[in-house]
């Protein structure tokens, strides 16, 4: 595998400032730029296969959220919010010199992705195409339990073979991957303690806004953001896994009969979220990438 570029950008929280590590691939200097968000306690390391394949065509940029990957950790965790991922990745779109850019984010790169489309104006917004994987204004209150109930838990591995087999089960919902696969998404989202162990790769305060957040909605109850999906005017197509217990296919129903009239597409035998290391998910995106037009 081709290896990508590295480069941070400087980001402002109401703490102060604070680095965003960002890979991208592809040529520099190309107008047509996809930026690939990740999940929760993800990094931009996820989209490797999928930005090598489309690099030919695009400029794929591909950021660490802050908090994660090899990003800062923002000093006030009250900060680890979508409003403020959204205005860091303002600050980056602003960085790689382009008008606009299309976008595809996973879980939280998603919704971050919605918080940017739905800005006023929509005719002078970033965001051109948006792929949203497996996210929606609707996210399921049973998906939230279990996010909650491993989010900012310290783990430690005697081994990155400890570690994989870690992810291999809480993140079985990424459908058959093969031990490379694996092993990269392991790889990437774990480091080395000062005690020699591996720990993962993010702010464990990452979970204090998000269990606030919870705490606030009530147990048991849906998080819906339908007024941001309903301002959003770009082409967009969701893209669902088959087995996802955060978004339903009710809520894509739905999604396909207001606000932009999203595509759809879901994928076989994957849950929460399909990670577009196969030839089938990559030409998905791709297809909606040429099908929407230039």
């Amino acid at each position: 595998m081709t290896t990508p570029r590295s480069s941070y950008v400087q980001c402002l929280s109401p703490a102060g400032f604070h680095r965003m590590a960002y890979v991208e691939w592809g040529d520099p200097h190309n107008p047509r730029v996809l930026v690939c968000v990740h999940g929760l306690t993800r990094s931009g390391r996820d989209f490797d296969f999928l930005a090598e394949a489309l690099a030919a065509d695009y400029r794929v940029v591909c950021p660490d959220v802050v908090g994660r990957g090899m990003s800062d950790w923002l000093r006030d965790p009250a900060h680890y919010t979508t409003a403020q991922y959204a205005a860091d990745m303002a600050t980056l779109i602003a960085r790689l010199d382009v008008e606009s850019v299309d976008w595809l984010g996973t879980s939280m790169g998603g919704l971050i992705g919605m918080a940017l489309a739905a800005q006023a104006p929509a005719s002078t917004g970033p965001i051109q195409r948006l792929i949203l994987n497996d996210v929606g204004p609707v996210v399921a209150a049973v998906a939230l339990r279990r996010i909650c109930d491993y989010l900012g838990h310290p783990l430690e591995f005697a081994s990155l073979a400890e570690a994989e087999a870690h992810f291999r089960q809480v993140a079985a919902p990424f459908g058959q991957l093969t031990d490379a696969q694996w092993h990269h998404l392991t790889a990437h989202v774990v480091k080395t303690a000062p005690n020699g162990r591996l720990v993962l790769r993010y702010d464990p305060a990452i979970a204090v806004p998000f269990k606030a957040v919870m705490a606030a909605q009530g147990e048991g109850k849906d998080i819906e953001l339908w007024p941001l999906y309903d301002a959003i005017r770009c082409p967009t197509l969701i893209i669902r896994g088959e087995n996802s217990d955060l978004l339903t296919r009710a809520t894509v129903a739905a999604m396909q009969e207001r606000g932009p009239r999203a595509l759809a597409v879901e994928i076989p035998n994957v849950g929460h979220a399909p990670m577009f290391m196969d030839d089938a998910q990559l030409a998905v995106v791709s297809e909606f990438l040429q099908s929407a037009g230039a």
